[in-house]
Parts: structure tokens; sequence; C-alpha cells
């Protein structure tokens, strides 16, 4: 790997920007100092005017392969991350056929060696009958076991509460949960087709997969973690009444309880559906602004840990069906961090803040050795942002496979200049090196 020397930029890192140039000898940061001009090295990046951030860490992507590649591919989806800045990310069991095997995960690991140019870890699936095998996840080779208890794409949901208890009691690893109950969702389903029939407007849908659904799914896993002192981790937190959940008086480190927010539930709101449609349709459901303002602060206040997307594409032909038959789910990985940057130039989060739970924060939650910090001895991670220089959303800078995005026709403030993954320079100038290849990564037990 070729040495480089970043000059110029100013980090943004552990709670401070500063200005000092970075050495990366070996894919590893090997120097920060405030002047490296003189170093040899095989390369300079002159970064004046750039900010440095930690590489994104994405906790909780869909790209799915194997079996759902006409909507994306591992190769599609992560040259999209890295061009937003996420050198990392974990990608989620409900592909085709379901990753609920040991062999399956690792014949995803495979393909993302072969193809990826961000780092990657991948969820052992959980089901109604295969606590077995999830038990034989090596903790420190995989990010987590994902249990479905709101149904979603791919139908592994896990309602039997017996399962659950043996996922809860026996799973040393953490676990990190999509929580809808599926009754009340059942329930409201069959109330809003008898008002509407199959042509049910789109603002309807966080009335279907309501606040009710989501507290009392949420509920239920936190005390059944508490009862079995399980390492929990709450994916999309999408109502203010759940935050009540979670604590804010532990340092991460310290927490069993955990909790993520979503950009789509922090961006947007039930005022959108007119204009959006399906293209805001998630699973759980973009809900009141109210809600949306209240995830915020607890982003801000630590009651909620990191911030990730729920990347989750569908092809545009899928999303232009009616409110049953259009899946939910869109793509968010190449624009989470310029969207965060926003918030930031509307006062609403520092840069400080947007590090810590988009990159610092994921790799305290899950353990991961030596990345998500700009440290000394750490893998050479890195996001480098333009903060003042604004680009529209189009279709033809979309790198999703899917070729739209809910942000299409938005101006972002902040443009991507360059991403680091393990000191290979991988995002530069809008293009991808889709030559460069990512690591899997590895974990503390």
């Amino acid at each position: 790997m070729e040495s480089i020397v970043i000059t110029g930029a100013k980090i943004v890192n552990e709670g401070q920007t500063l200005s000092a140039d970075v050495l990366i000898k070996g894919g590893i940061i090997e120097r920060i100092d405030g002047d490296l001009s003189r170093v040899q090295a095989n390369r300079f990046i002159q970064a004046e005017g750039l900010h440095i951030f930690p590489g994104a860490i994405d906790d909780q992507v869909h790209f799915r392969e194997p079996g759902l590649t006409h909507k994306a591919t591992i190769a599609t989806e992560s040259a999209a991350a890295v061009a937003g800045g996420v050198t990392s990310f974990m990608e989620m069991p409900n592909t085709v056929p379901n990753t609920l095997t040991q062999d399956l995960l690792e014949q995803k690991y495979q393909i993302a060696a072969g193809c990826s140019p961000a780092n990657y870890s991948f969820f052992m699936g959980a089901s109604n009958d295969n606590l077995e095998e999830v038990l034989k996840t090596p903790a420190d080779k995989v990010c987590g076991v994902k249990i479905f208890m709101g149904s979603s794409t791919g139908n592994m949901l896990v309602d039997k509460e017996e399962t659950l208890r043996g996922l809860f009691s026996k799973v040393e690893m953490l676990i990190a949960t999509h929580c809808e109950d599926e009754a009340t969702i059942r329930k409201n389903t069959d109330i809003y087709k008898a008002k509407y029939g199959e042509d049910v407007p789109f603002y309807e849908h966080p009335n279907i997969r309501s606040e009710e659904a989501c507290y009392l799914s949420s509920s239920f896993a936190v005390g059944l973690a508490k009862e079995y002192n399980t390492r929990l981790h709450i994916l999309h937190i999408s109502t203010a009444k759940e935050l009540g959940l979670f604590d804010n008086t532990l340092p991460l480190a310290q927490k069993r309880i955990t909790s993520e927010a979503c950009i789509h539930h922090l961006w947007f709101s039930d005022q959108d559906y007119v204009q959006k449609g399906a293209l805001i349709k998630w699973n759980p459901a973009v809900k009141r602004s109210s809600d949306r303002e209240a995830i915020l602060q607890a982003v801000l206040d630590n009651r909620i840990d990191v911030i990730a997307t729920d990347h989750a594409p569908h092809t545009w032909e899928e999303k232009q069906n009616s409110y049953f038959k259009a899946p939910s789910g869109g793509p968010l990985v190449q624009h989470s961090l310029v969207a965060m940057l926003d918030l930031y130039h509307q006062g609403k989060i520092t840069l400080e803040k947007i590090a810590e739970k988009m990159s610092h924060h994921p790799a305290i939650l899950f353990r991961i050795k030596n990345r998500g910090f700009i440290r000394e001895g750490y893998a050479a991670d890195l996001a480098l942002v333009n903060l003042q220089s604004p680009w529209q959303v189009k279709k033809e800078n979309i790198l999703a496979q899917c070729g739209w995005s809910p942000f299409e026709g938005h101006t972002f403030q902040s443009k991507m200049a360059y991403t680091l993954v393990n000191g290979q320079v991988v995002y530069e100038n809008g293009r991808v090196n889709t030559q460069a290849r990512g690591q899997r990564l590895s974990f503390h037990k």
C-alpha cells in the first residue's frame, strides 16, 4: 500500500475540531501532527478547506445479495456507500435465501471479499426454529444477530415468545431488533383496508404501522433484555414514546440496551407523504414532525446512540405500485453523511456530534477493533468533506443500482471530496475505485 500525507485539513474527532496533518502507511494512521508537509510519502493530498471525519460506520443496510440482485448488489451499494463517506457497513439477513445458517452467512462474506470497496460485516439471522445455528455464530467475526420482531421485507418474523426467550437468554453477542407488534399492525391494516380497499393513501402508513405497534414491541424487547441481561440494540426508532425506554446516564461502553436513529426519521415527517408517497414508505413508518424532533433531541442527549440509514433499495417500478404492493424501504447510504451535515448547517447538530454518532459510537457499541476514530495505530478509514460545496441530487449522480433517491432534487450544502478505506483512496473527484477492496470487520468479544 502507498504512503499518503493529508495536509491542511481540519480534523473532526473525539469531541473537537483541530487543524492537523495525517500520515498513512500500510493502511494505518501512523502519525497525526501539525505539519507533515516535509515527510516523505508516495502521495500528498492537499486538503485545505476540507474537513476530515472518521469514516462513517453504517450498522444497518440491506444490499439485497444474494437473491434480490434486480434491486441491488453488494458491489453497487458498497460503491454508493464509499461515495457517501461510509467506510464500513453491517448488512442484514433478509436476503434470498434468508441468512439462517453459518454456511449462508459465510457465502455473503465471500461475495463481499471479491467486490466491496468498503469494509463489511453481516448479521446472522434468527427465525422461529434456528436457535442452535444462531449459537454457532463467532462473536469476534460477526457483528450480531438480527431478529425481526415485526414483519418486513423477506418474511423473517420471529413471533413465538418461547423462541424469543431462548434467543435473549442464550445469545451472548449483540442482538439487533426490528420492533413492531404484528398483531397491532394486522388490526390496523384491517381497519384501513375496510375504509379504502386496496388504494390506501400512503399518508396512512404511520397509522397502520403505528406508534402503539412500535412501543409494544420495543418495550417487550427491553423487558426481555433486562430479564436476561442481553446486549440489545433496537434499530430505527421512529416514535417519541419509545425514547423513554433508553438511558443516557451510563457511558455507551457500559450500556446493555442501546438504540439507533435513521436518516429518514431525522429528515422526513408525515407531511412529506403527499409529495413523496411510496418513496418514503419505510418500516417502521416515518411519523409526525414531533416524533422527528424528539428523535433528534434523543440523539443529542445520548438516549439514542448511533445514526444509520436502513438503506433498503427497491426498483422504481416496484415503488410505483399501490400501497399494499409497494415495498417498504429506500436507498440512503450515499447521502447519509451529507444529510446530517445539512442539519449541521441548519444549526441542529454539531460536527463533533455527527462524528460521534456515525463513527465513534458504532465502533464502541459493536466493539469493532481499531476503527471509528482518527487515532495513530487505527485503520485509515477517512471521509474528507467540503462543507461549502452545494450540489443537487440527480439521477445521473445516484450510484445505488435502483437509480432513484428520496433526496432527488434536493441541494446538499456539503460534498464528499475523498474517501479512504484502509489507507486506499476509494472515492475521489466523483469516481469510485471499484478495484479497491475493504476488509472484514473484526470485533472484541
